[in-house]
């Protein structure tokens, strides 16, 4: 869109350099939102006309409403990523981009006397969508939905509201041809011994001297975000426990809140040879580490999807996870029912504590210490398939699906 007084800008296209909010995002998405309900109009002169706009989270709600004044419309579909990002902006925004006065209601784009772009989303959208079948659920109910909640099941009763769960690059994170890893094994070729090269490139990645020494410890990995969602403090909770009771080794990788930066900085200084920190993103670690950990946290207070546990259960690395969202969705906890029917793929924890994280961390090293039970479990998450076809396939029935 060429506007350079609200798109030049160095950063990216949500924040500026410094990490912020741009200080005109609601001006600088409300616009785009209005070019992007002229285009489908086929007002841009191009001789093309939308069948659906499909639209994702705040910066586009504008969209599915702009379109819902038109006579001869696209269908619209909304689908929200995370609830607790709502796009909230002062009456005075309102009021400057001479909105339709009629859309500041309760029933419109008014949320407690501000303008919510993803209310509008909701409101005017044929269908509003979310990334998993149990976060559908979830944000219908006070915990998850931010003030949203009565909204929601206002959505849902009105048979507007689907949950289709994303998919990954299988493509981009598969074992058997992964660029980024020197050792390709798949679940029917090299699973456990090519594994074990992996671990141990990995390990002499982070500068540990002794890696060979170290390949039947068990591995533990994070790869996210630093901040309180992900469960961040539960994992710095119970590292010192484990280390002090097990041989295990830690390896995260991350960036996020500064408290989390330093607290895990302490921690590799505090044990060296035992966990290892690497801030920032790199692909080729990330990759690495879902490629030579044993194990991946992701002890996440609240997940609308989730990507990491998929990908490690493409590479047989068994994710411990919390009892939310898509993670619900996609991991089998190892019980003893699901062991006996050779259905477990993973580890699930049901409250977000770090007693029921460091309880479940101790199962995993317990069946970890049993090779046979352990492998049973990495065949069956790595034969899950969770690449984007059958996300697709809902997602094209439902913008042909009638209301």
């Amino acid at each position: 869109l060429d506007i350079p007084e609200l798109f030049l800008r160095e950063g990216n296209p949500y924040l500026a350099d410094d990490g912020r909010d741009w200080w005109d995002n609601g001006e600088r998405f409300g616009v785009f939102s209005r070019a992007v309900a002229e285009l489908a109009m086929d007002r841009a002169g191009l001789g093309w006309r939308a069948d659906v706009v499909h639209a994702n989270d705040w910066q586009t709600g504008l969209v599915p409403a702009f379109l819902r004044e038109e006579a001869h419309r696209p269908r619209t579909v909304f689908t929200i990523h995370n609830m607790a990002y709502a796009g909230y902006f002062p009456k005075s925004l309102f009021d400057s981009m001479w909105l339709p006065w009629q859309w500041w209601t309760m029933d419109g784009v008014e949320f407690y006397g501000q303008l919510s772009m993803l209310k509008a989303g909701i409101k005017y959208a044929d269908w509003v969508t979310t990334v998993s079948p149990t976060y559908a659920h979830e944000i219908c109910t006070d915990a998850y939905a931010y003030g949203f909640a009565g909204i929601m099941q206002h959505c849902r009763e009105q048979g507007r509201l689907v949950g289709i769960l994303n998919g990954i690059d299988d493509e981009q994170w598969n074992p058997a041809k992964d660029p980024h890893i020197p050792y390709h094994y798949s679940v029917e070729r090299g699973r456990v011994s090519q594994k074990k090269r992996n671990k141990e490139a990995l390990l002499q990645e982070l500068g540990v001297s002794d890696a060979q020494a170290r390949l039947d410890q068990p591995l533990i990995g994070f790869v996210g975000r630093l901040v309180a969602q992900k469960g961040v403090d539960l994992i710095i909770d119970v590292i010192p426990k484990l280390l002090h009771k097990h041989a295990v080794n830690f390896v995260l990788v991350g960036t996020g809140e500064e408290h989390f930066e330093k607290a895990l900085q302490w921690l590799a200084h505090s044990y060296p040879d035992r966990v290892f920190v690497h801030l920032g993103y790199s692909e080729k670690i990330a990759h690495l580490v879902e490629a030579g950990a044993d194990m991946f946290l992701m002890p996440s207070r609240f997940e609308p999807c989730g990507l990491n546990q998929m990908y490690s259960l493409a590479y047989g690395t068994l994710p411990i996870v919390h009892h939310t969202g898509g993670l619900i969705d996609t991991v089998v906890n190892a019980s003893e029912e699901n062991l006996e029917k050779n259905l477990a793929t993973g580890f699930v924890f049901y409250e977000p504590t770090p007693h029921a994280l460091i309880s479940t961390l101790e199962h995993a090293l317990y069946l970890f210490s049993k090779p046979r039970t352990w492998q049973q479990i990495q065949k069956n998450g790595m034969s899950q398939s969770f690449g984007w076809q059958t996300s697709a396939e809902a997602y094209t029935q439902l913008y042909v699906k009638e209301l």
